[in-house]
């Protein structure tokens, strides 16, 4: 069977920056109030775009289920902009308020003839198979597939993703959580809130698998945007280093016809706001910054050999 492809940046399809007027306006209100809510959302409808197609799912529930994750923190809008962008960890009382953008954000696409079909994002995106979600505590078989994939796209974005008011997580590290959110809860009984399907996880093991696939797809595509900036740089630096030989050749020359000749040969090879005087910055700069990305593509490598030996 052939394999459907739906790209949700693809303007022959669903051109996410020109969707309807409606969902648009919600989305502007959303981004006024919080920037990283914003992003956030465009973070989570990207990787579900692509995990659906990982997931083998058709092109129309993918469309859907991506309006669903961009759509899925629209709620957050009512919440108070003193909890939203708090700088420090939420309070009990603070995450309770926080808690109820699913509830909110599914009453907003409810009232909204346009926004319905795509209200199952924002009431499904935390809940858990095991009951242990909210805002209802549903359990596995209540919880429709659309909610179990943005649940773990919209975990993952949040925990990699830098916020206000916590420190940056790693990939390899963030995925792990995720993997062990798969797994049943140790001690059911004495666990913070009841748990309904005590051989359950939190996260659908099938979706983690996808999205660890997701990012993979992502290393290697950053691995090799690296690699072809590198080809630029080094084009560059050698240019530079062709410089650097003939301002060499200048000082060491005896005449000044020669000293002229190394310097218009410099200065041919000169270009933008290159000069004689600062080209040897500039080459030192590309040289640091070769070393640096060469050690970034090296830890990446590193992560992508980590990756791949998780088990879910």
């Amino acid at each position: 069977m052939t394999k459907e492809v739906f790209d949700f940046y693809d303007r022959t399809s669903l051109k996410s920056y020109n969707l309807d007027k409606s969902m648009q306006y919600q989305l502007n209100i959303l981004g006024s109030l919080d920037v990283f809510t914003r992003k956030h959302c465009e973070n989570v409808a990207s990787i579900v775009c692509r995990v659906c197609q990982y997931l083998h799912c058709s092109a129309s529930f993918t469309e859907y289920c991506t309006i669903c994750a961009y759509l899925h923190d629209i709620g957050k809008q009512f919440i108070p902009s003193s909890i939203l962008q708090k700088q420090s960890a939420l309070t009990d009382e603070e995450y309770e308020v926080m808690k109820q953008h699913t509830t909110l954000g599914y009453k907003v696409c409810m009232e909204d003839l346009k926004l319905r079909p795509y209200a199952a994002g924002a009431i499904y995106h935390h809940e858990a198979l095991n009951g242990t979600g909210y805002p209802n505590a549903l359990a596995k078989k209540d919880i429709p597939y659309e909610g179990q994939i943005i649940r773990v796209a919209d975990e993952y974005d949040a925990i990699v993703s830098k916020r206000q008011y916590k420190s940056h997580v790693g990939i390899v590290d963030t995925l792990k959580i995720l993997i062990d959110e798969c797994k049943p809860i140790e001690n059911p009984e004495s666990y913070r809130v009841p748990v309904k399907e005590k051989r359950l996880g939190k996260n659908n093991p099938i979706v983690v698998k996808a999205l660890i696939k997701v990012v993979i797809d992502d290393t290697e595509y950053e691995i090799s945007c690296i690699m072809d900036y590198l080809d630029a740089l080094n084009v560059e630096i050698k240019r530079l280093e062709e410089v650097e030989k003939y301002d060499k050749k200048r000082i060491a020359s005896k005449t000044s016809n020669k000293q002229e000749y190394y310097l218009n040969g410099m200065k041919c090879l000169l270009i933008g706001n290159e000069t004689v005087e600062n080209y040897i910055e500039i080459l030192n700069s590309y040289r640091n910054i070769v070393e640096s990305r060469n050690a970034h593509i090296k830890k990446l490598f590193e992560e992508i050999k980590i990756i791949k030996k998780l088990k879910v």
